[in-house]
């Protein structure tokens, strides 16, 4: 299983790459498209926690490739707080939103590796993450 990662908008690592190819080998996959959610089962707009985060992939010429990366956040108070994009890395569509607008994709250059190490410690070494594969 290979996830295409290089001379992508974004340098996405070997790391997170083998990382989601080994994730998706354990799974039994029908279909071109698949989308992995990670969630904090503590997380909520009261007590924060670690954000939710949604990986899309879509099969091509014998490789995955990552259609985008979302990371989303309560936004709000109370009753009215509602879960948002915090930050959209939008690699099919070449840009990245985050609350204060919508970008080239390479602005977030340096948000996208800050992004993705914490991600990668959250989900191996604090092991926060209940990880779910659709197809």
């Amino acid at each position: 299983m290979r996830i295409h990662y290089e001379e992508l908008a974004l340098p996405v690592s070997k790391h997170l790459a083998d990382a989601l190819a080994e994730l998706l080998t354990k799974q039994s996959l029908i279909g071109d498209c698949v989308t992995i959610n990670f969630r904090d089962p503590n997380y909520d707009a009261e007590n924060g926690g670690f954000h939710p985060v949604e990986i899309r992939l879509e099969k091509r010429d014998e490789a995955w490739h990552v259609c985008y990366i979302t990371d989303f956040a309560y936004v709000g108070i109370g009753p009215y707080a509602e879960l948002v994009k915090e930050l959209d890395f939008d690699f099919q569509s070449g840009v990245f939103q985050n609350l204060f607008g919508v970008f080239p994709i390479e602005q977030a250059t340096e948000m996208y590796q800050i992004w993705e190490s914490n991600f990668l410690y959250y989900w191996f070494e604090l092991s926060v993450y209940e990880v779910s594969v659709s197809a």
